[in-house]
């Protein structure tokens, strides 16, 4: 039986190790994993984001990028078509009043006679050339998507509201010119329902812009934004292990300090 306690008392003196503290090496490298991971819980919870470099998700990354890009093109197509419509809003207002000019000049012409009466007309006229010269409406392509295809493009015409346009520029006051001014009068109500259906167009364009803007938000947050609450208790679970395992590193360092008691 004393040789039964002999051989245990030598086999745990055997295994006091100063050189290579194994329980200290493996608790040092389950706390830098530790440290690691309660950085990378700070960082997203800080941020807000899951995703803040490639290494957290590299595939995730390279989508919600993409989707970021797209968000900030479909935001300028958006403004696009605020702008378009601004544009075709002048265009109405110059029609509107051209229209109004024609009305007086069927007046005049079923007024007739006069030297006064067609002074006036001429004065329409020249004043129909002027309001045409100094619109700001133009014909052009509006970009509504992020691709160069045409179903990402919308092209508004504003037809030319001149008075050879409208082919009234000799026209006289008297019954003749009545029929002509008829005439201009359709014309420009053509010209205004045009430009109300791209009005009504880029309405609609805008309206769906916004919703793929909000859909795409989504489907970006999604990736790379962080779940919060479920990010918080990974800060708390390796908030303890951090704890514990700067115990338990202590506790190993500790250990082979025992082997000193061997030589008391």
């Amino acid at each position: 039986m004393v040789g039964n306690l002999k051989k245990s008392r030598r086999i745990q003196i055997m295994a006091l190790r100063i050189n290579t503290n194994v329980a200290a090496l493996n608790a040092h490298r389950q706390l830098l994993g530790t440290e690691t991971r309660l950085n990378s819980s700070m960082q997203k919870l800080s941020s807000g984001y899951r995703i803040n470099t490639a290494g957290d998700d590299a595939s995730g990354l390279v989508q919600a990028n993409a989707m970021r890009a797209n968000i900030r093109s479909l935001n300028v197509a958006a403004q696009n078509t605020i702008q378009g419509k601004a544009n075709l809003a002048i265009a109405e207002g110059d029609a509107n009043t051209i229209e109004g000019i024609l009305e007086r000049m069927k007046e005049l012409c079923v007024k007739g006679g006069g030297a006064t009466t067609q002074a006036e007309m001429d004065t329409l006229i020249e004043e129909i050339d002027r309001i045409a010269d100094s619109s700001q409406a133009s014909t052009g392509t509006i970009q509504v998507g992020v691709d160069a295809t045409t179903a990402s493009q919308i092209t508004t015409t504003v037809s030319a509201m001149g008075a050879s346009d409208l082919s009234v520029a000799t026209v006289t006051a008297d019954a003749t010119g009545i029929a002509t001014v008829d005439a201009a009068i359709a014309q420009i109500g053509g010209i205004l329902g045009d430009i109300g259906a791209t009005m009504n167009r880029l309405e609609y364009t805008y309206a769906n812009l916004q919703t793929q803007i909000e859909n795409l938000s989504a489907s970006e947050s999604a990736i790379r934004d962080v779940d919060m609450a479920a990010e918080m208790v990974n800060f708390t679970k390796n908030q303890i292990l951090l704890q514990a395992g700067t115990a338990m590193l202590s506790q190993a360092n500790m250990s082979t300090q025992n082997v000193l008691s061997l030589f008391g």
